[in-house]
């Protein structure tokens, strides 16, 4: 079939081909066969032969290179997928012999009109930076190219390749840090994850740690200060407030609304950095979105619980009330149920304890025998930490030495054994009580336990002890090796505060270990005999045997063991593990002073002007500018689109529809003051696209509070919208002094629509209906196109025009004057036209991105002829009313 003269054959040859891959068969025998179609001329059979390329060209690199002529010319394809397609299968042949046919591919592909393949440039560069080193500095020009990319499909990517290749070069990150930060909440979900990570390492070394409180020289004394005074210090250290820089706050503010992703591991990533980087009172906003993710499945519940479970150390407070939450389940895993307790154990305060016991009460009944032994020893941890619930838990752990299952009383009895340590002389009944267990316990580590605590605290239980060391000794040659080690420690404890009773029992037992199999018990006799058994030849050290032996022993500390975790980047494999893996990059420390923000700042390029009498004045972030001209503003007009520079209509000093201001564009009222009790909303078209959507027109909305008390939480909710109408809501406003204005911006697809869009303006007492209904002529925006493209886009919409002829008004007389009638009444874009006479503007709808195209053709006795084409008919036919009543007037 893939031999066929027919593409429908060669199509379905392909389509089994990548279905056998998808099911994990290996199809690298049809190689040859299917290299030989890269040359088709179908395209759909084209992307098929490069998908199984990609897959196989690094195993057949022989067969793949004398293709590379063919993968060239795919470089040069007018499809984008083709293009994309060839140089993803030009980057898998990894053979050193065409690294500059690579190199000059990335870099072609750097620069294309379409960001998918720029998106695929990124990813081939750490391919080719794998296959030779030596090509770092190119590459990092490459790199430092598509960082300036503004299109949120490249930005993932090209962090990735940053962080693959170049990670250290963190001046490349200074100028597009804001744009990556506002672009962050479009990207996709991938690309998230690794820009927030590359961020988190960026802001640990350009910003001041927020939780520690910066001391600085306070002022000298006054000058005129009294003989007494001048013995005192003359400068005193005082507390300096702390004052976040603005692009750390952007960071943080920027990546909050990500914790309500869908995207287990963005919530994860916004989460470490909210610990790594935020201050100590901002960092619990991330415990509902953490707590939320364990609900999904056990694979993220494990990660997530890990690093809770670090968390819960440093910053206890902010899961404390979500405590419930992490109480188990009888279908939870064990590793699950296991971490649950490690964060409930963290969670544990004075005030919560006694709820916490009482589920590791039930616990302790559950048949995971693993789960118990851990339940047990978080009860232990839970009275080291907490001094008033030790005897409850001790006595609790007692109770358990009575139950049936050997493992239960083993974990127990080891648990105790740390606890006696603490307070050994109250509890002399409890170490008699397991001195009489140790016949019935066969559990090594539980019997060796034993007889440590009863050989340290051997003045404890006088009586006891000795008739243990019996019994021991008869079944010393059956025991395990840890239980003979520990047997050898109690015969000589004893024999150095009771010789009398246990002198023949211990050099029976030394007898014994001196020919037992186990090496360390050998050598361990041995020492003990030297050591406690006077001889014509002692030692020196025989006389501080009891020293030895009997030297007091520090009680020891149950620590987490998620302590000292946070020294890895939350999130990571190394974390994890709790083990630097391999390509881990390290946390940088916080730098004791702050390094220079202005590296940050970024340069707009003025516009440049043909007069010598032009004012310009930056108004905005984003470099929009109001420009003021003496002369004619049309002339200006045309020779910025002969160079084709111009993005916005540029007029004279008069017009108000270069500036992006709220007061400079016709504003509607939303909510008027009496119907808000005091609280005004307008609303304008801004006419700027929209950062978060391209699709969606910007709406400016500005809050006035008339009210004497102050505005708080101004938010959106409950939308009611038309089928096919989306809106992206404005960041909520937390708090509106009396008397102040507030500008934000929202963005609404109205689907090339004129219905309203309906929703609710909230306060945090009350609710408002409202609605925006916008004019069709806001439905667009402007574009910019020469003369011939113009009449060639005319011509095909030849048969889908609306005309009417009119009168124009007595404010019409002039060029400038039409001009701003029709920008004003649509956000088209002047096209040059080399007649007098005829104006022509172009843009198109927000949702299709159909073509609209307005002609305004004067005639000498103040009638004019106006002609919209357009592909939507009912937007056109719209249209031309609006313009119609905007130039009569």
């Amino acid at each position: 079939m893939l031999d066929s003269n027919k593409d429908s054959l060669k199509l379905e040859a392909m389509k089994r081909i990548v279905a056998m891959m998808a099911r994990g068969k290996n199809a690298s025998d049809l190689f040859p066969a299917v290299v030989k179609n890269v040359a088709c001329k179908n395209i759909e059979v084209k992307k098929l032969v490069y998908v199984y390329l990609v897959r196989y060209a690094e195993e057949q690199q022989d067969l793949a290179l004398l293709s590379i002529s063919t993968f060239q010319r795919g470089l040069k394809d007018p499809n984008q997928l083709i293009r994309a397609s060839a140089l993803r299968v030009l980057s898998s042949i990894r053979v050193t012999i065409i690294i500059p046919i690579m190199m000059l591919a990335i870099k072609d592909a750097a620069s294309d009109m379409s960001p998918y393949v720029r998106k695929t440039a990124a990813h081939a560069i750490p391919k080719l930076y794998s296959l030779d080193p030596e090509q770092k500095e190119p590459l990092i020009e490459v790199i430092e190219k598509l960082l300036a990319d503004k299109t949120t499909l490249v930005a993932g990517s090209v962090v990735m390749a940053f962080e693959g290749v170049c990670p250290e070069r963190i001046d490349l990150i200074h100028k597009n840090y804001r744009k990556l930060c506002n672009l962050l909440i479009d990207v996709e979900e991938w690309g998230q994850v690794v820009i927030i990570n590359m961020l988190t390492r960026y802001a640990r070394t350009q910003f001041l740690n927020p939780n520690e409180v910066l001391l600085e020289e306070g002022e000298e004394k006054e000058f005129y200060g009294s003989d007494e005074e001048e013995g005192k210090e003359e400068k005193v250290e005082k507390k300096k407030p702390y004052v976040m820089d603005p692009d750390h706050r952007l960071l943080l503010r920027n990546t909050k609304p990500l914790l309500q992703s869908r995207n287990a591991a963005v919530v994860m990533a916004v989460a470490q950095l909210y610990f790594h980087l935020a201050p100590k009172a901002e960092v619990g906003v991330t415990a509902k979105a953490l707590v939320r993710l364990l609900r999904s499945h056990s694979e993220v519940q494990f990660v997530v619980l890990q690093n809770v479970a670090t968390m819960s150390i440093k910053r206890k407070g902010m899961f404390e009330t979500y405590l419930k939450s992490f109480y188990i389940r009888s279908t939870d895993p064990t590793q699950i149920k296991v971490l649950k307790l490690e964060v409930l154990t963290n969670l544990a305060t004075e005030t919560s304890i006694s709820i916490i016991l009482r589920e590791f009460q039930t616990y302790i009944k559950s048949m995971d025998k693993d789960f118990v032994a851990a339940t047990i020893q978080a009860i232990g941890r839970c009275a080291t930490n907490i001094g008033e619930v030790r005897d409850t838990c001790l006595n609790g752990l007692v109770q358990l030495l009575s139950n049936r299952d050997e493992l239960v009383v083993a974990e127990s009895v080891v648990v105790i054994k740390k606890l006696l340590q603490m307070q050994p002389e109250q509890h002399s009944d409890i170490i008699k009580h397991m001195a009489k267990l140790i016949e019935n316990i066969q559990v090594p580590m539980a019997r060796a336990s034993i007889l440590w605590l009863i050989g340290e605290y051997c003045e404890h239980v006088p009586k006891i002890a000795p008739d243990v060391l019996r019994k021991m000794a008869k079944s010393f040659t059956s025991e395990e090796d840890i239980v003979k080690l520990q047997i050898l420690n109690l015969a000589a404890k004893l024999y150095l505060t009771n010789s009398k009773q246990t002198k023949l029992l211990t050099q029976y037992v030394l007898n014994l270990a001196k020919y037992d199999q186990n090496y360390d018990i050998r050598d361990r006799a041995r020492f003990i005999r030297q050591l406690i058994v006077p001889t014509d030849k002692g030692g020196a050290l025989s006389k501080y045997a009891k020293k030895l032996f009997l030297a007091l022993k520090p009680a020891p500390i149950l620590e987490s063991p998620f302590k000292d975790r946070d020294h890895f980047q939350l999130g990571s494999l190394s974390h994890l593990l709790n083990v630097k893996a391999g390509g881990y990059q390290e946390l940088p420390d916080w730098p004791e002073t702050a390094p220079d923000p202005s590296v940050r700042n970024v340069e707009v390029m003025d516009a440049v002007c043909c007069h010598g009498n032009c004012n310009s004045k930056r108004v905005g972030f984003l470099g929009w500018r109001r420009v003021s001209c003496g002369s004619n503003g049309l002339e200006l007009l045309k020779l910025f689109w002969h160079s084709r520079v111009l993005f916005v209509c540029i007029l004279p000093c008069s017009a108000q529809t270069i500036s992006p201001t709220f007061s400079s564009l016709k504003t509607y009222e939303l909510l008027h003051r009496l119907t808000g009790e005091g609280l005004a909303v307008g609303y304008c078209f801004g006419r700027q696209p929209f950062v978060r959507d391209p699709h969606m027109v910007t709406v400016q909305i500005q809050f006035t509070n008339h009210m004497d008390t102050e505005a708080r939480n101004l938010r959106v909710r409950e939308p009611r919208l038309q089928s096919g109408m989306r809106i992206k809501e404005f960041p909520e406003i937390e708090v509106l002094p009396p008397g102040e204005t507030v500008t934000t911006v929202m963005g609404i697809d109205f689907c090339d629509s004129t219905q309203a869009a309906n929703f609710q303006l909230c306060t945090h007492t009350r609710k408002f209906c409202v609605s925006i209904q916008p004019p069709v002529g806001e439905l667009m925006a402007p574009v910019f196109m020469l003369e011939n493209e113009f009449k060639k886009e005319q011509g095909e919409l030849q048969p889908l025009w609306s005309h009417e002829t009119l009168v124009l008004g007595e404010a019409c007389q002039s060029d400038y004057a039409i001009v701003q009638r029709v920008t004003a009444a649509a956000n088209v874009g002047q096209v040059p036209c080399g007649s007098d006479q005829e104006y022509r503007f172009a843009g198109k709808t927000m949702t299709s991105n159909s073509l609209v195209l307005v002609t305004v053709i004067t005639k000498r006795d103040r009638t004019a002829q106006l002609t919209v084409n357009c592909e939507k008919m009912v937007i056109g036919t719209m249209l031309v009313k609006d313009i119609l009543h905007a130039l009569s007037q």
